[in-house]
């Protein structure tokens, strides 16, 4: 207890240093702000407004804890972003002068009240931004909250320079859930780095933290294996409608889950078995299981293809993608798929999923499958992803493995919004952005308890979609309530009180450049 004290004692004797260093401040008259009404979204867990302004400009700095590691960066990633808005340049960690009226402090402090490693305080006062966190990714959570608090256009009649107005009081934060994520298929049609780079900045926004990338499917592969070079050189040639695919090298891959990582979000691989294996199987026929002749495959069907369970080469295959593809994912998961495997006997598919589990523990990961590797005898620490299949699911609990949320019905982003949608398809439903926010993850599935369920997924499936614009306008604006959904507590969202902060996330949307669906269920705000 004495050193927590100490610890506040010294970050709150810093800002009085820094205060009193600098020169006499012309007392501002503050105009009444409400911090309780700002459109953050995911929604805090507690807002208390003290009704006046902290005003951000050229005269305040960031400074940060220097003897944790990483949280110099966060800060310096908030500049960045500051700059990006304002076109402010605010220094981190730089020498005192005599211009300095308002600081911004990030601190590592483990007085908090959630056990999380991502919760996080904020203190907002006139004259400066206290942001407490345990851990760097806690910190990374509270910038994305300041920058969401900076307005769009500064007061340029409260001082000489311009000034943008953050709302003072105190916020205390948490998720609900621990794993936050999003799915992108790579695989039907391919997105370059820079469009999935793009997709993180804008998901680090809004707290995510995971991209579950579907690699390989029936239409193509798009990871490099140096062992099996074929898997790209032919596998990564085709995509749904007869595109130019794509594949990323290894090298590519380790960018993305550097520039993830840089937004502590991780990337989790998956490689789809024992089905959706036709481009792995046409570029090494040996690896085949079905008994038909193989070909390129660019249409959207599912469930024809299977690789020979009973093969040995089929797993030592497997040994070698599992093993290249965990030595550059620093994720603790590795994803093997295990969805539609409709032409793989029972008694194959469940001896390949024990097997190809053990393959997966054996290189240091825990095993992730879509919900139908339940049926099989998969280990405590393999988490299962429900998607269409509850029973299954449910079975995987009573086992003891955690519950990934994804179903079909509520979470797939490419399902169509309604009869009119450009893009997407409906065999699960029509997912309006209202049906989309208004359920409860938690209570979704009875017969699962909270504390099985890891955290909540939306799938992006690429049948219909083959560039990033086409992306934009099935994931957003659904992909930012699902990011509520696995942040904010059930008795903190409100559909009503959503859509309106909804609405006036239009100039983020549209400095990022996102080509959302701007539903009529919303009064946007421009």
């Amino acid at each position: 207890m004495k050193s927590i004290i100490l610890k506040s004692f010294l970050v709150f004797g810093l800002v009085f240093v820094v205060m009193a260093c600098t020169a006499p401040k012309k007392e501002i008259n503050y105009p009444k702000t409400d911090l309780a009404v700002e459109a953050l979204i995911p929604k805090p867990l507690k807002v208390v407004a003290t009704n006046s302004a902290f005003g951000l400009d050229v005269k305040t700095v960031i400074y940060t804890n220097q003897t944790s590691k990483g949280f110099e960066e966060v800060g310096k990633f908030l500049s960045n972003r500051i700059n990006q808005k304002t076109k402010l340049d605010i220094p981190v960690n730089s020498s005192l002068d005599e211009t300095v009226e308002r600081i911004i402090y990030i601190n590592q402090s483990d007085d908090l009240e959630s056990d999380s490693p991502e919760a996080y305080q904020l203190y907002i006062k006139n004259d400066s931004i206290l942001l407490h966190a345990k851990t760097v990714a806690g910190a990374f959570r509270g910038i994305q909250t300041i920058q969401q608090l900076i307005p769009e256009h500064s007061n340029d009649t409260l001082t000489e320079q311009p000034m943008w107005l953050i709302p003072t009081g105190k916020i205390n934060d948490a998720p609900n859930f621990g794993y936050r994520g999003m799915m992108l298929d790579v695989a039907r049609h391919f997105f370059t780095v820079d469009e999935v780079k793009k997709l993180l900045d804008v998901l680090a926004y809004y707290k995510y933290n995971t991209l579950h990338m579907h690699l390989t499917d029936d239409q193509g592969w798009r990871i490099e294996i140096k062992s099996w070079p074929k898997l790209t050189e032919v596998g990564g040639e085709t995509e749904v409608g007869g595109g130019p695919g794509g594949f990323y090298t290894q090298e590519q891959f380790k960018e993305l889950v550097a520039y993830a990582a840089e937004r502590h979000i991780q990337i989790i691989p998956e490689v789809d078995m024992p089905g959706h294996t036709n481009a792995a199987s046409f570029s090494y026929p040996i690896l085949n299981g079905n008994g038909k002749k193989l070909s390129s495959y660019s249409g959207t069907q599912v469930g024809f293809s299977t690789f020979d369970a009973q093969k040995d080469t089929v797993y030592a295959f497997l040994d070698d993608v599992i093993r290249e593809i965990s030595a550059i994912s620093p994720s603790p998961y590795f994803h093997i798929g295990g969805d539609e495997s409709h032409v793989t006997k029972k008694k194959d598919y469940l001896h390949f999923v024990e097997k190809v589990e053990k393959i997966v523990q054996k290189h240091g990961k825990q095993a992730m499958g879509w919900n139908e590797i339940a049926q099989a005898k998969i280990d405590p620490s393999t988490v299962a992803q429900l998607w269409n299949e509850p029973h299954n699911a449910i079975k995987a609990a009573e086992g003891g493995s955690k519950i990934l949320l994804s179903p079909a019905k509520k979470t797939y982003l490419d399902m169509q919004y309604d009869s009119l949608s450009k893009f997407g398809l409906h065999w699960a439903a029509y997912i309006p952005v209202d049906s989309a926010y208004i359920w409860s993850p938690e209570k979704y599935v009875p017969e699962i308890p909270k504390e099985s369920i890891l955290g909540i997924e939306a799938p992006l499936w690429s049948e219909t979609i083959s560039n990033s614009t086409e992306l934009e306008y099935l994931a957003f604006p659904r992909a930012i309530g699902y990011a509520e959904l696995g942040w904010s507590i059930d008795e903190n969202r409100n559909w009503e009180d959503y859509k309106a902060r909804l609405a006036k996330q239009v100039p983020y949307l549209k400095r990022m450049n996102i080509s959302f669906y701007p539903s009529k269920l919303v009064d946007w705000e421009n």
